[in-house]
């Protein structure tokens, strides 16, 4: 029974004596399928969002906090 070989013998064994041009495809070909791979499940919505970072603001007046941005010369799009 043989034993599995460690990445780095995999490396030093079959990727080292490749060109650079066969690494790259190599690596992209890899890149691909993990991307693939790591694709999320179902689509993100904008509304998982709701509500994230409220304890941020929880004891904060925000038209105080606007009203020095003010004061220190922050632009606000109008």
């Amino acid at each position: 029974m043989t034993t599995p070989l460690t990445v780095e013998e995999l490396y030093e064994r079959y990727i080292r004596v490749l060109t650079p041009q066969q690494r790259i495809h190599l690596l992209a070909k890899i890149a691909s399928e993990l991307a693939a791979s790591h694709a999320p499940e179902k689509p993100q919505s904008i509304l998982e969002l709701h509500g994230l970072g409220a304890e941020v603001w929880r004891e904060i007046d925000t038209q105080e906090y606007i009203d020095q941005l003010s004061r220190h010369g922050a632009a606000f799009p109008r």
